[in-house]
């Protein structure tokens, strides 16, 4: 008996996907918020809605969903966001205890600065920074979760010593590259007065 191949491995997170109800709004809070800059339309306002059977069947849609509008967002150096604005039957967004997805978490350098600029958004902090989890509670560490307009949480989170692995550990978590000093010029000239990027 011949042994099989091994299959193939993903490369890494690509994109994460979230659903808003206005589309404008959410770019402005994650704009002004998190300094995220728009990729492309996937689907626009003047496009046709996606809908149907079949769009049904592919993205598991309740019946009746219509896509109206998907914008694909680049946030720092870290995965794609793609966000959907999809009119229907829609439950409120999940909490850290439900099933499934429940927050996205961004690394930040300077963690209250970041949390006053996403408060001045509209975030909502459900409380003051604290400390990370076991792994991540090395010094100068830090985490906070806010809820966007929407209601789905995102996590601020700063670990400047970096994590600690067990001896049992498989990997490493990526973590986005660390700014040069230089390129924070470039970034700055790159945004407007709010952060805004142009």
């Amino acid at each position: 008996m011949s042994e099989r191949a091994p299959l193939p491995l993903p490369r890494g997170i690509q994109h994460l996907g979230i659903t808003v109800p206005d589309l404008d709004a959410a770019t402005r809070f994650l704009q002004d918020g998190l300094g995220a800059r728009i990729a492309y339309d996937g689907l626009t306002a003047a496009d046709e809605p996606r809908q149907g059977a079949e769009v049904e069947r592919q993205l598991g849609l309740p019946p009746g969903a219509r896509i109206v509008r998907q914008r694909m967002f680049a946030v720092g150096d870290g995965p794609g966001l793609e966000v959907f604005q999809i009119e229907g039957d829609q439950r409120a967004a999940s909490g850290l205890a439900d099933l499934g997805l429940n927050h996205m978490s961004l690394y930040c350098d300077d963690i209250d600065g970041c949390l006053q600029r996403l408060r001045a958004a509209g975030g909502e902090p459900l409380s003051e920074v604290h400390g990370n989890s076991r792994h991540e509670d090395t010094p100068g560490n830090g985490s906070v979760y806010v809820r966007a307009p929407w209601g789905m949480l995102i996590e601020l989170q700063t670990i400047p010593g970096g994590h600690y692995y067990p001896p049992d550990s498989e990997a490493e978590v990526w973590m986005p590259s660390p700014r040069d000093a230089s390129d924070a010029p470039a970034r700055a000239a790159d945004s407007d007065a709010a952060g805004k990027p142009r």
